[in-house]
């Protein structure tokens, strides 16, 4: 592991790809793996322009070098590569998007500590989250969660967002989902009371603030499918953390498939909600990261990456922190559950 200007500088580990056909991380020293369709979809949707790629790659680096010299972070075309196509190459953007990437980390140890994934084997073996293994026709990977599987006596509901933040590493690597984006599929079968109090609107801040301003990832939409009533009472936590741009890509189906299949075809959806693309199977995306193992333990069991970074004080993670006034909006938040069951 080289390490210069107290930076870490580790690129992607290479492995083989998966069973599922989800691409392998590209290699250490940069090269564009994308079809000249999505070099030309990166160059509309993303102002990415290969002639000015690496360019813009070294203005970041450089302004990570100057801005925050003492941040422990990799340095690498690929991954510096992640940051600038989520912001659209929004140089400033960009690195407020790392900045906030590490924060998170310190903000919320008891996810990030050890983070790894035999640490969440049991969620992964509960069948909680999957990876469907085939992506749909805008070439998007599809992240199904099913939080009916978790029950609180399991075990903590944090283990959950572990699982979920490593699916994300692993989504982020190959340079057609950070084009692409993702799509979210969550079938809410069996969510009751139990499951759905254990949301507070504490940790709904921290998740919706991770996943929308601290990873570089586009979710291009979530379908939320079998939704029972107490849905309404969930959304009401999440929701006032959401973007516009984000709550109007919530995509509520009910109990109809019909709806769903307008928004994902049957094609890539297994035989469960509808589709013809055989049983659903948990286990080859559980061996994806499972076999990731080493290359999780090189880029999170590592030292804290802000260890000596002055951060600004507009920092996304910092503030607000559990106390009275978050108390009584989750006793009112419980009533409204309530009211909903």
């Amino acid at each position: 592991m080289a390490e210069e200007n107290g930076l870490l500088d580790v690129g992607p580990l290479e492995e083989p790809a998966a069973a599922t056909g989800f691409p392998p991380a590209p290699p250490p020293i940069y090269t564009c793996t994308l079809t000249p369709e999505l070099v030309a979809k990166a160059r509309e949707e993303l102002q990415e322009k290969p002639e000015w790629r690496l360019r813009d790659v070294q203005a970041l680096r450089d302004m990570v070098l100057k801005d925050q010299p003492n941040l422990r972070t990799r340095l690498d075309d690929a991954f510096l590569l992640r940051f600038l196509r989520a912001r659209k190459f929004d140089y400033d953007r960009a690195l407020q998007l790392l900045l906030n990437y590490h924060a998170s980390r310190r903000a919320w140890p008891e996810v990030f500590h050890d983070l790894r994934p035999s640490t969440v084997k049991h969620v992964l073996d509960l069948g909680f989250l999957t990876v469907l293994p085939h992506p749909d026709p805008h070439g998007r990977y599809i992240l199904c969660l099913r939080p009916g599987k978790w029950k609180p006596n399991d075990y903590p509901f944090v283990d959950n967002i572990r699982a979920i933040y490593l699916t994300l590493e692993k989504l982020i690597q190959p340079e057609e989902t950070q084009v692409n984006g993702i799509v979210i599929l969550a079938d809410y079968s069996g969510v009751g009371l139990s499951q759905a109090s254990s949301l507070g609107p504490f940790l709904a801040k921290k998740v919706v603030g991770i996943l929308q301003d601290g990873f570089p990832i586009r979710i291009k939409a979530v379908n939320i499918i079998n939704e029972p009533r107490i849905f309404k009472g969930i959304f009401a936590i999440i929701k006032p953390f959401l973007k516009e741009k984000m709550a109007e890509r919530f995509i509520l189906h009910g109990s109809d498939l019909s709806s769903l299949h307008r928004n994902i075809p049957r094609s890539v959806l297994p035989e469960e909600y509808g589709g013809v693309a055989g049983r659903l199977d948990t286990s080859t995306w559980s061996r994806t990261l499972l076999d990731s193992e080493v290359e999780f333990v090189v880029e999170f069991c590592q030292p804290d990456p802000l260890e000596g970074v002055v951060l600004p004080d507009s920092m996304l993670f910092e503030g607000e922190q559990p106390g009275p006034q978050n108390e009584d909006s989750y006793r009112g938040l419980r009533s409204q559950l309530y009211y909903c069951y």
